[in-house]
């Protein structure tokens, strides 16, 4: 989920009616606090505010897995154990990022989490975000600790995802972590995507996605098709400012960021607002 601004704040209102769109339009689970959800620049307080504003509205209608992955070991053990006295479904762990640890070292950092937390973890691997790239085998050595259940795969790489599929067996969870991916990762065993279109595109991200799960590849193709220049257009710049332009063109909220991101560029706007006319999505 985005995490919508008014005036430099935290909209909660606006919060809640994204909460209330997805429960309406199929979406499986939230994800609040990712890297869509602008999580760096949340204060510790809004961060954990976030999580419990969702919780609350979602009451139970729909999972929520709470980003609450950090850096520092200490930090995401007390976001994540945060997260689960409020009720979370789950966490979504983000590869420690700038300090570059070894594959032991993320080893123990994840297993350390998921004694801690006590709710199932869900590993995030984008190593074009964190600069550390989670390996297969480190991934296999994690599915062996009961509460990790889940890996997000954003490395790219549909052979790497191949093998975390191979080396962690088929109690964990592979989701995509790219839109443009979710199908081909389903086609050789990926269970869906955390995603960033479904984020204005919720009943036709989870169409696709229960179309392979159904082995229905005929529409699962044909949706990704048609999503897949949207897909490709959310990284005309740096996630989440084409999203957020997106919904805003929308009426969904408005376009507000915290620096580092900032508005999109009007040349970027055009071609954006050029791929969801053709797509249909913008009318006029």
């Amino acid at each position: 989920m985005v995490t919508p601004f008014r005036d430099g704040q935290v909209d909660e209102a606006k919060l809640r009616e994204l909460v209330e769109l997805h429960v309406a339009h199929g979406t499986d689970a939230l994800v609040p606090c990712g890297t869509t959800g602008e999580s760096p620049t949340l204060s510790h307080e809004e961060h954990k505010r976030v999580i419990e504003v969702v919780i609350e509205a979602a009451a139970g209608r729909i999972p929520v897995v709470a980003g609450t992955g950090s850096n520092s070991t200490a930090e995401a053990i007390d976001m994540t154990v945060h997260a689960a006295k409020a009720g979370a479904a789950g966490s979504l762990q983000v590869a420690p990022y700038y300090n570059k640890p070894t594959q032991q070292g993320l080893y123990e950092h994840f297993k350390a989490i998921a004694e801690a937390a006590g709710i199932p973890l869900i590993i995030y691997n984008i190593p074009g975000r964190t600069g550390v790239n989670i390996l297969p085998e480190t991934l296999a050595r994690l599915a062996e600790v009961p509460t990790i259940v889940g890996v997000k795969e954003a490395s790219g790489n549909l052979e790497q995802m191949t093998q975390v599929i191979l080396a962690c067996g088929p109690e964990v969870t592979v989701l995509s972590g790219d839109d443009t991916l979710t199908l081909p990762l389903m086609a050789v065993g990926g269970r869906g995507v955390i995603s960033v279109i479904a984020n204005f595109l919720p009943r036709e991200t989870a169409e696709l996605t229960h179309a392979a799960l159904d082995g229905d590849w005929k529409r699962a193709r044909e949706l990704h098709l048609r999503l897949f220049p949207v897909s490709q257009a959310m990284f005309f710049e740096t996630n989440p400012i084409p999203v957020k332009e997106t919904m805003a063109m929308l009426g969904m909220l408005r376009a507000e960021w915290r620096l580092p991101m900032c508005p999109m560029s009007e040349a970027n706007r055009q071609r954006l607002r050029a791929v969801l006319a053709k797509a249909g999505i913008l009318k006029g």
